[in-house]
């Protein structure tokens, strides 16, 4: 996913011009990005159209109360995603239930903080396995994974939508990643043994 649109300030531009019809232009620009987001921590169709839905319909309420300055300095996707964080996290304190799984589609082909990783990475054997791990993740690790590795935001804005310093978004993610690694790497030590029991 590329960092922010080529068109991102001919979507400000519009909704500064006229906000009902620079609307219609971000939800055709961002919507993409905004349900790819809900979708990874919903972890349902169902339930990230309704996030996703609900979270534009916020962006538009917000948007209603901005000045014409205002909404030109706007990073927008940084913005939008912030929006569908705090949306899932008020869904998940009025449930009164705890995150459920993150599903990943699968990484992006570059470089996650290391060959180590990146390696333990794509040995993993299903889509549904990485999923797991991130889900056993705490909730600030697994939101910094998903956005930097899943959604492929650069750290600044993984910081900005998490509303924290770059240096603690930096660790979350680099924690989110170790503890995959290592949970992995736990879970595959007893299949190898067994694999080498079968062979005697």
């Amino acid at each position: 996913m590329p960092a922010e649109p080529d068109d991102s300030g001919e979507v400000l531009a519009a909704l500064a011009d006229d906000l009902d019809e620079g609307f219609a232009v971000l939800v055709r620009a961002y919507s993409r990005t905004v349900y790819s987001v809900a979708y990874r921590l919903c972890g349902r169709d169902t339930d990230a159209e309704d996030l996703a839905a609900e979270s534009l319909l916020r962006a538009y309420r917000s948007l209603r109360g901005y000045d014409r300055d205002r909404i030109l300095r706007l990073s927008l996707r940084s913005w939008l995603v912030t929006i569908v964080l705090n949306a899932w996290r008020n869904l998940l304190r009025d449930a009164g239930r705890r995150p459920g799984q993150v599903p990943m589609a699968e990484l992006p082909e570059r470089s996650v903080a290391g060959p180590s990783v990146e390696e333990q990475v794509e040995r993993l054997e299903t889509r549904d396995e990485l999923g797991a791990l991130v889900a056993r993740l705490p909730e600030s690790q697994r939101i910094a994974v998903v956005l930097r590795h899943v959604v492929g935001m650069p750290i600044a804005e993984v910081a900005a939508a998490m509303d924290c310093p770059e240096g603690t978004a930096k660790s979350h993610v680099s924690r989110g990643l170790r503890r995959i690694r290592e949970d992995y790497t736990a879970a595959a030590r007893p299949a190898a043994a067994a694999g080498g029991r079968s062979t005697r």
